[in-house]
């Protein structure tokens, strides 16, 4: 269980803008660290993401430097960060509706 012992370096982003993709929340928090990847679920019925992402940093200081600013508004929504309480496991796709 290496993974569990591992620090997790993730943001939790929540109330983002339907109109931001990944490639535009990459490049906003780029600029606290390097970001090692972003994870902007879809909902398949609507197509549009689900309104929350979340932001793997390379470092512990990327994280902290993003943890450490006010307000994070991006597309001018302030969107609500929160570091990850636990490390995000993709599931599988489930046909069950």
């Amino acid at each position: 269980m290496a993974a569990s012992s591992k620090k997790a370096l993730e943001l939790f982003v929540s109330r983002v803008p339907w109109t931001v993709a990944t490639k535009e929340i990459r490049e906003y928090f780029g600029q606290f660290g390097a970001v090692r990847k972003c994870l902007l679920p879809f909902d398949r019925e609507t197509g549009f993401h689900r309104g929350f992402c979340w932001v793997g940093f390379s470092s512990e200081e990327g994280l902290n430097n993003a943890l450490q600013k006010e307000s994070h508004i991006i597309e001018g929504t302030k969107v609500q960060v929160q570091k990850n309480k636990r490390t995000f496991v993709q599931r599988p796709n489930r046909d069950e509706d």
